[in-house]
């Protein structure tokens, strides 16, 4: 259980600076843990810092830091990434020892804008290509993709690295060509209008033209990540650049986030997102955005009127490999978790 302790408290590169309205939750210890337990004469409260993680704190305090896993057992707040950021205070409580007790202070954030922070030089994505060759979009319209697969040269269902298989093209293809082999997914949807603009499909490896005779084609499967089987179809291989230059668009852009990878429910730093901005709206690899959370609707107690608190940032984003009307990104930062329907923008604008 002790690799709970490296739980992350805090998101890095934080884009704006964050103050506190003070409100303090006394956390009670179990009886594992005792005033004895805590280091003498230290310096209070505990101020944390970015990148700190739980064990960070743990060896602040106590003289066994293990002793920590019994507080983090019992005080969930403490441990919650979504709610504790550089800046926040903890300490022992020694006014309370019959208790025993960690006081900590729940942050209430005020955004304070700053100048936006450029991401500097190429982001290394090649951890993640394994990933995102194995899924991408196509249009409604290009579903039954450009070819499929008729047989292979010894009559199996399914076929592996390496097999020679038969090919039906609908368009000419030369001799050392590379095509994706997909079967389709989900289909997505704009969130605002419902229309679809894209199916999610599922690439299963990728197959090389070896020749062609009387309009069938031969190829041999160059890898898989699923068995590939007979009428799976073909689509022009992708290139996905594992070095790429972040750029930043001069236009007005405003977009939503349409789908989080293997349909998670959130997303955060380093998993791959979709959105519906694409090569239409000036996407291209290396785009640079942000994402922000809409504000909330609450009740004026003063006035009784409905108000709209405004937008936070949340995260940044880098797109992957752009479409026509959508995109493939990846998340470079975030603050929080992000959700499909939160806004995307440029990263000069909140």
């Amino acid at each position: 259980m002790l690799h709970r302790f490296f739980i992350a408290l805090v998101a890095s590169f934080m884009m704006f600076s964050v103050s506190y309205t003070v409100q303090a939750d006394n956390l009670s210890l179990p009886e594992a843990a005792t005033t004895a337990d805590v280091k003498v004469n230290l310096p209070q409260p505990y101020v944390v810092k970015k990148g700190d993680t739980l064990w960070d704190i743990a060896n602040y305090f106590f003289k066994d830091p293990h002793k920590w896993l019994k507080i983090w057992e019992k005080n969930i707040y403490i441990t919650n990434p979504d709610l504790i950021y550089p800046g926040n205070k903890i300490w022992f409580n020694t006014q309370k020892k019959k208790q025993g007790g960690l006081s900590t202070l729940r942050p209430q954030p005020t955004i304070i804008s700053k100048p936006v922070e450029r991401l500097g030089g190429k982001i290394d994505t090649s951890l993640l290509i394994t990933a995102l060759s194995r899924q991408g979009f196509v249009s409604p319209k290009a579903i039954d993709g450009v070819g499929y697969l008729l047989d292979s040269e010894d009559e199996r269902l399914n076929y592996g690295a390496n097999d020679h298989v038969y090919i039906k093209m609908q368009q000419p293809a030369n001799e050392g060509e590379l095509f994706d082999v997909f079967r389709s997914d989900d289909t997505i949807y704009d969130p605002d209008t419902g229309k679809a603009i894209g199916i999610l499909v599922k690439h299963l490896g990728q197959i090389e033209i070896t020749g062609e005779k009387d309009g069938i084609y031969r190829g041999v499967i160059l890898k898989t990540f699923e068995e590939i089987s007979r009428g799976d179809r073909l689509k022009p291989a992708i290139h996905i650049d594992t070095k790429i230059q972040p750029n930043f668009p001069d236009r007005t852009l405003h977009g939503k986030v349409l789908y989080i990878r293997n349909d998670a429910a959130e997303a955060g730093q380093n998993q791959v997102i979709a959105i519906n901005l694409g090569i239409s709206a000036g996407m291209k690899a290396g785009t640079a955005l942000s994402i922000h959370r809409a504000g909330r609707k609450i009740k004026d107690r003063i006035t009784g009127h409905e108000v709209t608190l405004p937008e936070e940032k949340i995260g940044e984003l880098l797109v992957l490999v752009a479409h026509q009307d959508a995109s493939l990104a990846l998340v470079t930062r975030s603050s929080s978790s992000i959700n499909v329907g939160d806004v995307v923008r440029n990263k000069a604008t909140r």
